[in-house]
C-alpha cells in the first residue's frame, strides 16, 4: 500500500474504533467499475475500498478500464458521456457501503501516473439504498431497481467524474475529482519510470489528433 493511501488511512482510522458487521444496504454487494474515453487508455493498479464500517477492501479493482479503441481513428473520445456506463469492475464482495475509495492509475496517453482519494457522502449512500419502481425494456417489466454500482470515469489530466448506477436505472453524477501527480511514477517508483505501452491503435489516434484535454474541462 502507497504512503498516500497509509495516510489517508490513518487520519480515518483514528478513534480505532470497531464496529459489528452488519450491511446497510438492500442488496447483497455493491460494484465497482471503471471506465475511459475512446483510444485515451488506463491500467489502474489499484483502487482499495473503505467502507463505512471502517474495513479496507484492498485492490478491490485492478487492470484495464471499459473503452473503445475502434480502427481507422473512428472513435471520438472528447467530452463525458451523455449516459454513463458501469464501466469495467466487479462486486466489492463482503463490503459495506463506501466511505472513501482510493485509486492510483496510469495514464498511458500522457504518459502520467496519478492518485486520488474519492469521499463518498452519506447522500450518496442515500441514492444507492434508495428503490425505484423502474421498467426494463430488455425484458418488458417493471421492478424495483437500485443504484447499485460506482461507475469512474478516468480521464487524461487525473480528472475523474463519478456516477451512481444500477440495472435499468438513469445513473446520477455525484462527483468530479481531481488527482495528483505520484510523484514516485509507475507501480511505486518500482519500474524505473516505465508505464505501460499504449497499444498501436490508441498510439495511432493521439499521433493524429492529440488529446483532447479541454473537453473535460
Amino acid at each position: 500500500m502507497s504512503n498516500f493511501i497509509r495516510v489517508a488511512l490513518a487520519a480515518f482510522l483514528l478513534s480505532g474504533c470497531t464496529f459489528a458487521k452488519s450491511q446497510s444496504m438492500p442488496y447483497k454487494a455493491w460494484r465497482l467499475g471503471f471506465s475511459a474515453p475512446a483510444y485515451m487508455e488506463v491500467w489502474i493498479e489499484s483502487a482499495d475500498v473503505v467502507d463505512i464500517q471502517e474495513q479496507l477492501y484492498s485492490r478491490a479493482m485492478s487492470g484495464t478500464a471499459s473503452i473503445l479503441t475502434p480502427p481507422n481513428n473512428s472513435g471520438d473520445p472528447r467530452g463525458w458521456p451523455k449516459r454513463a456506463g458501469w464501466g469495467k469492475g466487479k462486486y466489492v464482495t463482503g463490503a459495506d457501503l463506501p466511505k472513501q475509495i482510493y485509486v492510483r492509475w496510469q495514464s498511458l496517453v500522457e504518459p502520467q501516473t496519478y492518485q486520488m482519494v474519492i469521499n463518498i457522502p452519506e447522500a450518496t449512500r442515500e441514492i444507492m439504498r434508495k428503490g425505484e419502481k423502474v421498467f426494463c425494456s430488455a425484458d418488458g417489466q417493471w421492478i424495483t431497481g437500485y443504484r447499485e454500482a460506482i461507475g469512474i470515469r478516468l480521464v487524461p489530466g487525473g480528472i475523474a467524474k463519478v456516477w451512481v448506477t444500477g440495472p435499468c436505472m438513469t445513473p446520477i453524477e455525484v462527483t468530479t475529482v481531481q488527482a495528483v501527480i505520484d510523484p514516485r511514477g509507475p507501480y511505486e517508483g518500482k519500474s524505473g519510470g516505465h508505464h505501460r505501452p499504449l497499444s498501436a491503435v490508441s498510439k495511432a489516434y493521439v499521433e493524429k489528433f492529440g488529446v483532447p484535454y479541454d473537453s473535460w474541462k
